[in-house]
C-alpha cells in the first residue's frame, strides 16, 4: 500500500499543497482546504500550517506557541499567538479585539486576525469530520526547519539566503526538491501561492511521510474544549528519503 503524506500552507486565496503517494509527488492549490482532504486514504498524514486546538478563554496562550517561540529563538516572531475559539465569529477587526481582550487579557495583532478565516475553515471541517482530527496535524514550517537542522534558519524565508539555506536542507531530505519546487513555483507562483507558500508546502509533506517519527510541541500536548490537541509537530534530525 502507497502511503499517501500531504502538506498544507494557506495562501492568498486558498490553500497550497504538495502530496506524495509514495514517490509520486503532485502539488496543487485549492480555495477550500476541503477540496485538498476530501476521501483521504486511511493511512494518510496531513501537515497543516494553521492552528487547529483552540482555548475557549483564558490568558493562558497556547503552550505549543510559546515552546515553539522558544525553539526558534531569532525567528520567534513567525510564530502568531492563536486566537481563542470565540473570536472566530467576530465580524471584523475591531471587534475580535476587544473580544479578545475580554476573554484573555491580552490584544490579537493583526497577522493573528489575518489568519482567522482560514483557522476558522479548518476548525469547521474538523467539527463537521472529527474522524479527520486523527489525520490532520498542526506543523509550522519555521519549527521543522529548525527541528531537521538541530536550530533555527540564520536568514528570513522571504529573501536569497533565506531561501537557499531552506532548500540546501529540502535537498538533503529528497532528491528531486529543487525541480518539484521550481515546477511548482513555475504552474502557480506569482498567482495562487508565493514562493515561501511552496517551500512551506514541501517541508510539510516531506515531513509528513514519517509520521512514527513526529515529535510533539510540547512533549505531553494538552487538549482543546473539543478534544483537539494543542500541539505542533516536528521531524527531529535531517533523514534523508
Amino acid at each position: 500500500m502507497m502511503q499517501t503524506a500531504i502538506g498544507i500552507d494557506g495562501c492568498r486565496d486558498g490553500w497550497f499543497y504538495f502530496r506524495f503517494d509514495g514517490e509520486t509527488a503532485t502539488f496543487g492549490f485549492s480555495p477550500t482546504i476541503a477540496g485538498i482532504v476530501d476521501n483521504l486514504p486511511v493511512d494518510a498524514c496531513v501537515l497543516v500550517d494553521m492552528p487547529i486546538g483552540l482555548r475557549a478563554r483564558g490568558k493562558k496562550e497556547r503552550e505549543c506557541d510559546r515552546a515553539a517561540r522558544e525553539m526558534l529563538g531569532p525567528r520567534r516572531s513567525s510564530v502568531f499567538a492563536a486566537p481563542v475559539r470565540p473570536i472566530l465569529k467576530a465580524k471584523d477587526y475591531q471587534g475580535a479585539l476587544a473580544q479578545s481582550r475580554r476573554l484573555t487579557g491580552r490584544g490579537l495583532s493583526r497577522q493573528s486576525w489575518n489568519l482567522v478565516p482560514k483557522i476558522r475553515e479548518l476548525d469547521e471541517l474538523l467539527k463537521a469530520q472529527p474522524e479527520l482530527a486523527r489525520q490532520l496535524l498542526e506543523a509550522h514550517p519555521e519549527v521543522l526547519f529548525a527541528g531537521l537542522a538541530g536550530g533555527p534558519m540564520t536568514a528570513n524565508k522571504t529573501t536569497r539566503d533565506g531561501f537557499m539555506e531552506r532548500m540546501t536542507i529540502l535537498s538533503i531530505l529528497h532528491p528531486d526538491a529543487e525541480t518539484l519546487v521550481a515546477s511548482a513555483f513555475l504552474a502557480h507562483g506569482g498567482f495562487e501561492a508565493a514562493r515561501d507558500d511552496v517551500v512551506d508546502a514541501f517541508v510539510l509533506a516531506l515531513c509528513a511521510r514519517k509520521p512514527t517519527q513526529l515529535k510533539t510541541l510540547p512533549a505531553e500536548p494538552e487538549t482543546d474544549p473539543r478534544g483537539l490537541p494543542m500541539q505542533m509537530v516536528f521531524l527531529p534530525g535531517l533523514r534523508a528519503g
